[in-house]
């Protein structure tokens, strides 16, 4: 079920919030639970025992780690980190080693295997994640495992952040399941509510316009493609993925608000970054934080030296690369910000701070714009071709731009780098009560968001989730 969908917006939304704030707050987390089983269900009915029953493995895991001696709890957590893992290749990988094996059998003329294709569970990599920042907590003892497994399912399944993150770590989240305050709040729930319809917003009134045109331009035998051309379905797919997943990670994140919880930002204005490094600070955030803390710290670190840290690094962003799919334009796109952030702390850093603002920021994004056209390719070779058209620097074929496509683009361009001009804060926690003038600008703003936005979706067919497939 898409957050940007009528079904979503016209029927559950105003049901499970209605439920929710007259239900009795002893009843409010298993309502949540049962909620978004549903949602889940609802997109991928085949798979949500499957899902349900890693949520009651693992719980049994936790318990079994949590105060064992270190030689008992550590044989514990690697059953547990491979049976995640195990999960996560099967589902997400098999269909990508069986073909590439085919690949090679066939270069020897060995007759291929033949495997039935195995279906994708819809957010398999972020709720993996979940799983395993859950377990390595225990390990740790940053945190004792929850008590009740209906807790913990709460925080695996909760819908905001169930498809598509943002990747919530156990300990950041533990203490809100059962500690928040459950009760109707005015000021979070308007605030969360106006988030969701701004996040709606970038989602169907600039992603969905951008996207339209990239798919268009995407599609396009290369040999169509000219250094205009080329150019323009990049930056519009540029814009696109960001304003797509922001948009989503801002629902989600005023979803949750409205309920009670604090999820950690997803987003920081990353086109503004000035190095590759600065990028990684402010483009899912979450994500960054995950590799950071359970799986470059563990590898050793800003510890470790020469080559070693050169390489660790390389590899973090390798896997990550793999992390969002099951393709090789997926890993080379890794592997590429990999590089960048490499040769950025061996020396580039040094010789990019001698330079300009602008400067440093045409760098970032010019290097940003070129990795998302080896991310959207569906092939190495339509990749490589792609980015050849850019720098051809030459125009042969007449293309018609729509004044839509225009002012979304200019919009696009505007929100993006007008944080430049001042410190935006991120925040979620004011702690600054509503004024009643603030209350009726909020909700003219939510109006005007939310008519404008359903508009758009009743209106058009075109209306995708990137990272679904993630």
């Amino acid at each position: 079920m898409l957050f940007s969908s009528t079904l979503f917006l016209i029927y559950f939304l105003p049901i499970f919030f209605t439920l929710y704030f007259v239900l009795p707050k002893a009843v409010k987390n298993y309502f949540i639970v049962s909620a978004s089983i549903l949602f889940y269900a609802w997109g991928a009915p085949s798979f949500v025992f499957v899902l349900l029953s890693t949520v009651v493995v693992n719980f049994t895991f936790a318990h079994l780690i949590y105060n064992r001696t270190n030689k008992i709890k550590k044989i514990f957590l690697v059953v547990a980190v491979v049976f995640n893992l195990a999960f996560l290749l099967y589902f997400k990988y098999a269909n990508f080693f069986i073909d590439n094996f085919n690949i090679l059998l066939s270069s020897f003329g060995i007759e291929a295997v033949s495997v039935a294709k195995i279906i994708l569970p819809i957010g398999i990599s972020f709720f993996t994640f979940h799983q395993l920042s859950f377990i390595i907590d225990i390990y740790r003892g940053v945190k004792p495992p929850m008590r009740n497994i209906l807790d913990y399912a709460l925080y695996i399944l909760i819908f905001p952040q169930l498809i598509a993150g943002p990747i919530i770590r156990y300990h950041e989240i533990s203490d809100q399941i059962e500690g928040r305050n459950k009760a109707f709040n005015v000021d979070q729930v308007l605030l969360g509510f106006l988030r969701f319809s701004i996040g709606l917003a970038k989602k169907v009134l600039i992603a969905n316009v951008l996207g339209k045109e990239a798919d268009k331009i995407f599609d396009l035998p290369v040999e169509q493609l000219d250094f205009a051309m080329s150019w323009l379905g990049a930056i519009t797919y540029t814009f696109q993925i960001y304003f797509d997943f922001s948009g989503y990670s801002d629902m989600a994140i005023g979803l949750a608000k409205m309920m009670g919880f604090t999820f950690p930002e997803n987003f920081n204005n990353p086109y503004i970054a000035q190095s590759i490094t600065d990028f990684w600070r402010r483009w899912h955030i979450s994500l960054s934080r995950w590799m950071r803390d359970y799986l470059y710290i563990p590898l050793g670190g800003n510890k470790v030296s020469g080559l070693r840290l050169y390489f660790n690094l390389w590899i973090v962003f390798l896997i990550s690369g793999f992390w969002h799919g099951a393709e090789w334009t997926f890993i080379l796109w890794g592997a590429y910000h990999g590089f960048f952030l490499a040769i950025e702390r061996l020396f580039l850093s040094k010789i990019l701070e001698k330079t300009t603002v602008f400067i440093r920021l045409i760098y970032s994004f010019t290097i940003v714009i070129l990795g998302w056209v080896l991310f959207r390719a569906t092939t190495m070779d339509q990749a490589f071709l792609f980015i050849k058209k850019m720098f051809s620097f030459s125009s042969f074929y007449e293309y018609e731009y729509s004044n839509q496509l225009i002012v979304v683009l200019l919009l696009a361009f505007v929100f993006s780098f007008a944080p430049l001009l001042y410190k935006k804060d991120v925040s979620q926690n004011s702690g600054v009560a509503l004024t009643l003038k603030s209350y009726s600008l909020n909700v003219v703003i939510i109006v005007l968001l939310m008519i404008m936005s359903v508009s758009s979706i009743t209106s058009s067919d075109f209306n995708p989730f990137i990272y679904f497939k993630f």
